[in-house]
């Protein structure tokens, strides 16, 4: 990992001319720093969700045919078996093949951004990458894309456009070009930027993404937090009338239950007869 350092790359206009000052690229993303073992996990996990999954062979239960035994077990001379179809027996059916299964890889989010910038950054220091004004076509043309990269010297190589929004009639003019690859500024992913050779980004999308709209994302409203000061009050609310009216109800029949219950007399111990002399 390098240090954080502004980078230059050369500029062009919208015909292919190369403009006679370079441009500073903003800070955000490109800040120097290029993390390869980010690159490597995001590349790896990016190949592994393009795989399908679906090769599948056919074991020797799934074969159809060798219901029954081929011969009897003993009294031949030749080997015992059980079945034509099994994976011994030409046309039989395969041992530990390959079965249906999922391939996909998650990648946290962080992660990602961190691998798409550092190969950003890793093409901006090799002076691989380049800004172009804001391409506009009038209609699909093959043959005005391949002169425009012939104009700025990168035709023959393996080249990223990278638009700030998605322009039909430039990505159709690329369609038919084994090296050309024409993507929208926010959809490139780092295989994308690592497989290219020269990557051509459009000015408007540099702009965009210094102002934040195409990175920044609106932080979440935090829920206001509460003093202890301020909750001690609303917790010690007074009770509304109605409810003290009904506790008062309530303790009225207590007391006059208990000044109704008489108190019982004390018994007197009974008188101690008197021994006859």
């Amino acid at each position: 990992m390098t240090a954080a350092t502004s980078l230059e790359v050369m500029a062009f206009q919208a015909d292919g001319t190369a403009r006679p000052r370079a441009v500073k690229l903003p800070a955000d993303p490109f800040d120097g720093r290029v993390h390869e073992p980010a690159m490597h996990q995001a590349v790896k996990v990016y190949l592994a969700n393009q795989r399908q999954g679906t090769v599948m062979t056919k074991t020797r239960g799934l074969v159809s045919g060798g219901n029954q035994k081929p011969w009897r077990q003993k009294g031949t001379g030749r080997a015992r078996q059980g079945s034509i179809r099994s994976p011994l027996w030409p046309g039989g059916g395969t041992m530990f093949g390959p079965q249906p299964r999922e391939y996909r890889l998650a990648i946290p989010k962080k992660l990602r951004w961190l691998a798409r910038n550092s190969a950003l950054n890793a093409r901006a220091q090799e002076q691989s990458l380049s800004v172009i004004a804001p391409l506009s076509f009038d209609e699909p043309k093959t043959k005005k894309m391949a002169a425009l990269l012939e104009k700025m010297g990168i035709l023959g190589h393996k080249v990223l456009v990278l638009t700030s929004e998605l322009k039909r009639n430039v990505l159709l003019s690329a369609g038919h070009m084994p090296d050309g690859d024409v993507l929208t500024y926010a959809d490139a992913a780092t295989y994308d930027i690592l497989h290219a050779d020269q990557v051509v980004i459009e000015e408007a999308a540099l702009v965009a993404l210094e102002s934040g709209a195409e990175v920044t994302h609106a932080p979440k409203p935090k829920k206001a937090k509460v003093k202890a000061a301020d909750a001690e009050p609303a917790k010690k609310k007074a009770k509304p009338a109605a409810k003290r009216a009904a506790a008062k109800k309530a303790e009225k029949p207590k007391a006059q239950a208990k000044a109704a219950k008489p108190k019982a007399a004390a018994k007197k111990p009974a008188a101690k007869k008197k021994k006859k002399d």
